[in-house]
């Protein structure tokens, strides 16, 4: 019987973890996710990545939230927080990870909106992304409330190296913006 998942914040990634992160993330690569790498993703890429992505918890800049089964790392999310006073009512959602196993179970649906309630308890009202042009993950931000506002043509490399266009989305968590 399959535990249920169940989602953390994530402040580190102890020595025994690193593995499970590292892999997720180059087998998420390897599936053709669009998430800022080229296949094939070395793992000691990937370790630097995670280990740049901690630093920046640490410092306040960046929420991490985990989704387990058990003890085992099935996907993840991000919000940067920008730190400049006129973009403190606004954040980014970014690397919306799934392990391929583990895709079309409601994970990401899952993820995003407990990003986006993290967000509006750190008074965030505005998010925005972007991802691949006519990558499926559009469908799942529509569905999820988010606008689309528009692409810039080879804007990054997918995970075959070929140039490709984003898009861009955001989504307002609440109808009034404090000053």
């Amino acid at each position: 019987m399959l535990t249920s998942p169940r989602i953390t914040r994530v402040r580190a990634i102890s020595a025994s973890e690193r593995s499970q992160w590292t892999g997720l993330l180059c087998e998420t690569v390897a599936g053709g996710a669009s998430v800022g790498f080229l296949a094939p993703l070395e793992a000691a890429t990937a370790a630097r990545y995670w280990a740049s992505a901690i630093e920046d918890v640490v410092a306040g800049s960046r929420v991490l939230l985990a989704l387990r089964r058990g003890d085992r790392l099935v996907a993840t999310v991000q919000l940067a927080l920008p730190w400049q006073p006129n973009a403190a009512h606004r954040a980014e959602v970014q690397k919306l990870i799934v392990h391929p196993a583990e895709r079309r179970r409601g994970h990401a649906r899952r993820l995003l909106a407990a990003i986006e309630e993290r967000a509006a308890a750190l008074g965030r009202t505005l998010l925005v992304l972007d991802t691949q042009r006519d990558d499926p993950a559009e469908l799942l931000y529509r569905a999820a409330g988010y606008t689309y506002v528009g692409s810039i043509a080879d804007y990054a490399a997918g995970a075959d190296g070929v140039l490709r266009a984003n898009a861009i989305y955001c989504k307002r968590l609440t109808e009034t913006v404090s000053a």
